[in-house]
């Protein structure tokens, strides 16, 4: 994306399949076919910028909000590092950290302070990655913070007073974002996903692995109309719907006619679109779930196919969220 005087502007839009087992315990493992899988994406898409923004998954990561006394700049960016001792169960040589004033008293000398760190053999892994398909790493982000970034570019307008919950159904893991009024108070993340589903199909059905994803994104069985999607998706769609109920109501957010309860889920991933998922997931929690629209707030440049944007939206939302980062960003 690229910033004009009307706001933020699509250029570019693609996705292309890395090998499942090249990413694995949140780091890149298998560094080949990830390099050619990016110099294919930037080629074949006409790509010129050289420079990437990334993130890392929001899992790999530890983040901790802090009660600081209220200080300047400086003297915070000295007096971090003491907290960061005390949090992070590893040496401080190994990891990247960084913060962020999340809230500072006005009537007070208090500030909360958001402290983020992760492996520097993590944060490398992607890095030396992008490095070697000929591109230069210029902002680490976390998956949590490109969705936060992406509900604000979006929605920020029509943010209500209460919690709103961000969905993201990836392939390994569905990641959770309580924003309560419009600032986060949780993230986290189950190990359920797509290819949770297809597993669970293929045992059902006794049919391949290839066979049963295939079957989960078109309905087709071995060439020929199978049962219904829909139902026979409904076991492993209720497992994931009861696992988000309880982890939204272990942190408060339930629904309310009143005040600071939870009142829109926004769903987003690949996971997303399966059949039956957004309207059961409605069902669980008792308020509206809508199917995030990444640009919705965008101007969409002309080489974009339209319908392609309109049927891929919810896959973009962690990418849309780090578009609008900008070299230099904190």
């Amino acid at each position: 994306a690229s910033v004009d005087k009307s706001g933020y502007r699509i250029r570019n839009l693609a996705i292309l399949a890395i090998p499942e087992n090249a990413i694995q315990n949140n780091m890149v493992v298998d560094t080949g076919p990830v390099v050619n899988t990016i110099r294919r994406l930037i080629d074949e898409n006409g790509v010129k910028a050289k420079q990437v923004i990334s993130a890392v998954p929001g899992r790999a990561v530890i983040m901790k909000k802090v009660q600081m006394p209220k200080q300047e700049p400086a003297e915070l960016e000295a007096n971090i590092e003491f907290e960061a001792q005390n949090i992070i169960p590893d040496s401080l040589e190994n990891v990247n950290h960084d913060h962020q004033v999340l809230f500072e008293a006005e009537d007070g000398n208090k500030m909360d302070v958001l402290l983020v760190a992760v492996k520097k053999e993590i944060i490398n892994s992607y890095t030396d990655a992008i490095e070697e398909a000929g591109l230069i790493p210029v902002v680490m982000d976390v998956d949590y913070f490109a969705l936060e970034n992406m509900y604000e570019a979006n929605y920020a307008g029509e943010a209500e007073i209460g919690v709103v919950a961000l969905i993201h159904i990836g392939a390994q893991y569905t990641s959770i974002t309580l924003l309560q009024n419009g600032i986060s108070t949780f993230t986290g993340d189950l190990p359920l996903g797509g290819s949770y589903f297809t597993d669970s199909l293929a045992s059902q059905l006794r049919v391949s692995i290839e066979t049963a994803e295939a079957f989960k994104t078109t309905g087709v069985l071995d060439g020929k109309k199978g049962p219904d999607l829909e139902s026979t998706l409904r076991p492993t769609s209720e497992e994931l719907a009861g696992e988000i109920r309880r982890t939204v109501s272990l942190y408060g957010a339930v629904p309310s006619e009143d005040g600071d309860g939870l009142k829109t889920i926004f769903l987003s991933g690949g996971g997303s679109k399966l059949a039956g998922l957004r309207a059961l997931l409605e069902e669980h929690m008792g308020v509206p779930v809508r199917m995030s629209e990444p640009f919705r707030g965008f101007e969409v440049g002309r080489n974009i196919d339209r319908d392609y944007l309109l049927e891929a939206a919810p896959y973009f939302a962690v990418g849309a969220g780090l578009s609008i980062r900008r070299p230099g960003d904190r």
